[in-house]
C-alpha cells in the first residue's frame, strides 16, 4: 500500500459505523461508503448514533484512565499484562511507538473523520429542519469534546474540519497551532449550546444536551485560563435548574441508577451481549481474584496508589465507594490488593457491563465553578466556598471556614484536594493537574515514592506524536519536544 493511503488511514477514516434504531443499542450495522450511506433522515439518525458509539473506543474513552489517572499519581498500572506499555505514563518514559499513544491520535480521528462526514453531507438531504440542526448540533458536540481530548493530550493536533475523500489530501495536514484548535472547539460548542434542547425524551436519554455543551465549554474556558468567562458559563448550567448533585454519592455510580440528576454526560454503554459493554468493572478487579469480587474475575488495571488511598480525610464516605484494599478469596482468606471498586457491575460475560463511564457530573460544574470564582478574585466567604463545601457537606465531611482557607492560594489547594477525591479514577487528575500548573511540582515532590524515571519537565506536560504519523509525512508532522 502506498504510503499516503496509510497515511490517511491512520489520520482520517473513509467509512462510518453506524447504529439500529435504539440509541442505547449500539451495535453497528455494515460499513457503507459515505456517497451510498447518507441519502434519508434515518441514515443521519443511524450515523449520529454511531457518531456516539465513537466514544467508546480505547483511544477515545475507553483507555481514558491511562491519561487521566495512572499518569498522575492517583493509580499505578498492573504487574503484568500491558504493564511496561502503562508502566511508562505512570513513570513518564513514554516511548513514540506506545499503543496507547497510537490508539487515542487513530481512534481519535477516525471518530472525527465520521463527525466531519455528518456535517458535510447533512446540508444535502430532505428531513426535518428542527431535527436536521439538533443532528448537527449533537456531532459539533462530540467533534468539540474529541478535539478537547486530543489537544490535551498532544498540544498542537490536526484541525481536520471536512471529510477526506482524496488520500493525498492527508499530506495536507500538518498540526494546527492548539489556540487555533480550541478557537474550532469553542466554536463549535457555542454553536451546539444555541441549538441543543435542554433535555430529552426518555427513550433518548444520554444524547448531548444544552447543559453539556454550557459545561464543557466552561472546561473548555477554565483549561484556557478563561476565568471570568468560565464562571458566566458554568452559572448557566447552574442556573438551567434541572441537575443536582445526588444526596448518595454511592447512587451516582450505580448501574441502576444511570443517567441521573447529576449526569451532564456520559459515554454510553450496555451490557447483554450486544458488544456494547463496559470493560472497566472487569479490567480494575483483583488479577487473579477470581470471582471474589467480580464475575469472571479481573485484570488489575488502574491500581489505587498507595498515596491515592492515605489522600481521603477521616470520615470521607467517597473512600469505601471508590477503593478497597483487599478481597476475601474462595478460600476465606483476606487478600491485601488496592483495586477500584466505583464502577462494579454483574456482567453477563467478561467486559460486557453496563456502567456508563462519566464525563461531566455536576459535581464537576460546581467545582468548576468555585474554581474559576476564586481565579476571578478571591473572596473569604462567598459563593465559592458555598459550592467547595457543598460537595464536601455530601461526602459527609465538615465544611471549611474564611478560617481554613484564608487566601487565594489555599482555596486553590483545597479545590485541588477535593477534586482528586470527589473525581479518583475518573480520568481526571493529570488532566487537573496540568491546568492548574501543578503537575510537574506535585508529581516531581513524590518522584522516589512513584519512581519516575525522570525528573519532569514542561516536555511531559503532552505526550509524543505516535511515530507511524511521523514517518509517513516528515514534512508535515513534527515530534514534540524530549521526545
Amino acid at each position: 500500500m502506498k504510503a499516503s493511503k496509510v497515511y490517511i488511514s491512520l489520520l482520517v477514516s473513509l467509512f462510518l459505523s453506524s447504529c439500529s434504531k435504539e440509541f442505547l443499542d449500539l451495535k453497528p450495522i455494515s460499513s457503507a461508503t459515505a456517497d451510498n450511506f447518507y441519502q434519508t433522515a434515518d441514515d443521519f439518525k443511524n450515523a449520529v448514533n454511531g457518531a456516539y458509539a465513537s466514544l467508546q473506543s480505547g483511544g477515545v474513552f475507553g483507555n481514558s484512565y491511562v491519561f487521566g489517572d495512572v499518569a498522575s499519581d492517583n493509580t499505578v498500572p498492573p504487574a503484568s499484562g500491558s504493564v511496561t506499555d502503562q508502566d511508562e505514563f505512570d513513570r513518564f518514559y513514554i516511548r513514540t511507538t506506545n499503543p496507547f499513544i497510537s490508539g487515542r491520535w487513530n481512534d481519535s480521528y477516525t471518530a472525527i473523520a465520521r463527525f466531519n462526514t455528518i456535517l458535510d453531507k447533512i446540508g444535502g438531504v430532505k428531513m426535518d429542519e428542527t431535527l436536521k440542526n439538533r443532528y448537527i448540533a449533537e456531532t459539533k458536540f462530540l467533534r468539540a469534546l474529541v478535539y478537547f481530548n486530543l489537544v490535551r493530550t498532544f498540544g498542537d493536533v490536526p484541525l481536520i474540519l471536512k471529510s477526506v475523500s482524496n488520500p493525498d489530501e492527508g499530506y495536507d495536514y500538518g498540526r494546527s497551532p492548539k489556540a487555533d484548535v480550541y478557537a474550532q472547539i469553542e466554536k463549535d460548542l457555542t454553536d451546539a449550546e444555541g441549538v441543543l434542547p435542554v433535555s430529552y425524551a426518555p427513550a433518548e436519554i444520554g444524547r448531548a444536551t444544552k447543559g453539556a455543551a454550557k459545561a464543557l465549554l466552561g472546561k473548555v474556558y477554565l483549561t484556557e485560563k478563561k476565568y471570568a468567562q468560565a464562571a458566566a458559563k458554568l452559572k448557566e448550567v447552574i442556573d438551567l435548574g434541572i441537575y443536582d448533585i445526588l444526596p448518595s454519592y454511592a447512587d451516582v455510580f450505580k448501574v441502576s441508577n444511570k443517567n441521573n440528576k447529576e449526569s451532564v454526560f456520559d459515554v454510553q454503554f450496555k451490557s447483554g451481549g450486544s458488544g456494547e459493554g463496559n470493560s472497566w468493572p472487569n479490567s480494575f478487579a483483583p488479577e487473579n481474584s477470581g470471582n471474589a469480587v467480580i464475575a469472571f474475575g479481573g485484570g488489575g488495571n488502574n491500581q489505587p496508589s498507595a498515596d491515592m488511598v492515605n489522600a481521603y480525610e477521616a470520615g470521607d464516605v467517597r473512600k469505601a465507594v471508590s477503593l478497597a484494599t483487599s478481597y476475601v478469596n474462595a478460600s476465606g482468606q483476606t487478600i491485601p490488593y488496592n483495586f477500584v471498586k466505583k464502577y462494579y457491575d454483574t456482567p453477563a460475560t467478561n467486559g460486557d457491563n453496563g456502567n456508563n463511564i462519566p464525563v461531566i457530573r455536576y459535581a464537576d460544574v460546581l467545582l468548576m465553578y468555585a474554581e474559576s470564582l476564586n481565579e476571578v478574585g478571591y473572596q473569604a466567604s462567598g459563593d465559592a466556598l458555598a459550592n467547595l463545601n457543598r460537595i464536601r457537606n455530601r461526602a459527609g465531611l465538615a465544611s471549611k471556614t474564611a478560617a481554613d482557607i484564608p487566601t487565594q492560594q489555599a482555596f486553590r489547594l483545597a479545590m485541588e484536594q477535593e477534586r482528586r477525591v470527589e473525581f479518583a479514577f475518573e480520568g481526571q487528575r493529570w488532566y487537573d493537574l496540568v491546568r492548574t500548573d501543578r503537575a510537574i511540582p506535585v508529581l516531581n515532590s513524590k518522584k522516589d515514592q512513584i519512581r519516575l524515571v525522570n525528573v519532569l519537565t514542561e516536555n511531559n506536560l503532552v505526550d509524543p506524536i505516535p511515530q507511524s504519523q511521523i514517518d509517513i509525512n516528515k514534512a508535515k508532522i513534527q515530534q514534540n519536544p524530549g521526545y
